[in-house]
């Protein structure tokens, strides 16, 4: 069916409906924004709220996507002159925002001059990140793998796009992460300057004096977009849309205040610049993001495929419910007004949601780069005090029988080497080998393994 509808276009874009299309003059843009990492939670979240920024009459804020490796989202936007449709799925039909924002997408390895250019221009003020947990090339414990950052990771962009700006007299960038880190800002900036350490000591300083690395919290479920949601996207439009993202009505960003220079008015458009972030943070790792993980692999255990599916189950949901309001919740210290049975209960609804087709699968991939603060964080508090956590203890669990192969081949960076010793080992032995203070993931959790393992 689609093939027989237009493409969506700056020139086809007059035909699609008047209420799904931005409203300012793209013409009058200027790029302000390189973003790496324009996979589909970017769409859906900050280009969308970038996006209704500019409707306001502040145009200083195109986009530059960055894909690192792949050509895919290029292949998918470029034809389509950047633009692409966010359709939010809730009760109802979904609603459609056609999203102008991005002005050109460039790939690491194809376009590494023109990178470098946006980075360095004057019109510049923000470099964003979506590049996921494996994107910022940590080892387990925290510090930077050089070798694996010298491999086309940001780091290099980063590092010869500063120089240039620093050479030209340009001031720094604010340099935001917007990926599930704890500390995110601080994690980015410490392991930036690890990377500067070693290639640019010099640049290193400059940087610790005239860029910012605010702290940044955000959610928002995307789903893969799967050929079925094009196809509804375009009957909906009335134009294809390869570039299409699905998503839920819910959408929440807390950014610190903490710039380098001018930025979005984002707080117009329902972002919260807030002065502290880890009270949002800690609770959407712990709260959202744990119960997520947990989903994925009880889940796939029972025989699940969706997150709505599992969230039925009566034999999953109250470890879910547990483990947010009974394990979670208790080391959490909320900010004035934040309510945190309100939000477990606003989470449980969102899980719910059928019109999001969200595959546990997909939340299962790279659980090593997920699990240690999603979980061991939580298990830590509640060891202090003196509390057991057998939500988390079973989640766990089935991680390991993730690992064993129970839902097919692994998808995490650590693959191998955890399959092998998932294989050899029983699931204490295992808890001790990974996340003992000297075991691969380890670091990150002062308690003994075993004796926690064991009850």
């Amino acid at each position: 069916m689609t093939d027989a509808l237009p493409r969506l276009s700056p020139e086809t874009l007059a035909s699609a409906p008047a209420d799904a299309r931005f409203t300012h003059d793209r013409a009058q843009a200027t790029i302000g924004i390189v973003h790496f990492g324009i996979g589909a939670f970017h769409r859906a979240h900050q280009a969308w709220y970038t996006d209704r920024a500019m409707d306001a009459g502040d145009t200083r804020w195109g986009i530059c996507g960055v894909s690192l490796r792949s050509a895919s989202v290029a292949e998918q936007l470029m034809p389509q002159g950047g633009l692409y449709t966010v359709a939010e799925r809730g009760a109802g039909a979904p609603r459609l925002r056609v999203v102008g924002g991005v002005h050109e997408v460039l790939v690491g390895p194809d376009d590494r001059a023109a990178i470098l250019e946006r980075l360095a221009a004057p019109n510049t003020h923000i470099a964003s990140f979506t590049v996921t947990e494996k994107g910022y090339c940590r080892k387990a414990d925290g510090s930077l793998d050089l070798e694996r950052a010298d491999e086309g990771s940001i780091y290099g962009f980063l590092g010869e796009g500063l120089a240039r700006r620093r050479a030209q007299g340009l001031p720094g960038l604010t340099l935001l992460s917007c990926d599930n880190l704890a500390d995110n800002g601080r994690t980015l900036e410490r392991l930036l300057g690890q990377w500067c350490a070693h290639h640019d000591p010099e640049l290193g300083a400059w940087i610790a004096q005239t860029c910012t690395f605010p702290g940044t919290m955000v959610d928002r479920i995307v789903p893969a977009t799967t050929d079925a949601d094009r196809a509804a996207v375009a009957q909906q439009l009335g134009l294809a849309d390869e570039a299409c993202v699905v998503t839920e009505a819910f959408s929440q960003w807390v950014i610190e205040d903490r710039f380098a220079g001018p930025r979005p008015a984002w707080e117009d458009v329902g972002v919260q610049i807030v002065a502290e972030v880890t009270p949002y943070e800690a609770a959407k790792l712990r709260m959202l993001n744990g119960a997520h993980s947990a989903l994925a692999y009880i889940g796939l255990a029972a025989g699940h495929t969706f997150v709505h599916e599992a969230v039925a189950d009566p034999a999953i949901r109250p470890r879910i419910e547990d483990l947010m309001r009974k394990e979670a919740a208790p080391t959490l210290t909320p900010a004035p007004g934040q309510d945190l049975d309100a939000y477990a209960k606003a989470l449980l609804a969102r899980f719910e949601n059928p019109a999001l087709a969200h595959r546990l699968a997909q939340i299962a991939m790279d659980g090593s780069q997920k699990i240690p603060q999603r979980w061991l964080e939580t298990l830590e508090a509640n060891r202090e005090a003196g509390r057991s956590c057998p939500a988390i203890l079973a989640a766990l669990k089935a991680w390991f029988c993730h690992l064993r192969g129970a839902n097919g081949p692994l998808e995490d960076p650590m693959a191998d080497e955890l399959a092998k010793l998932a294989r050899a080992h029983e699931d204490t032995e295992l808890a001790c080998l990974l996340f003992a203070p000297e075991g691969l993931l380890g670091g990150t959790w002062n308690a003994d393994p075993a004796k926690v393992f064991a009850g």
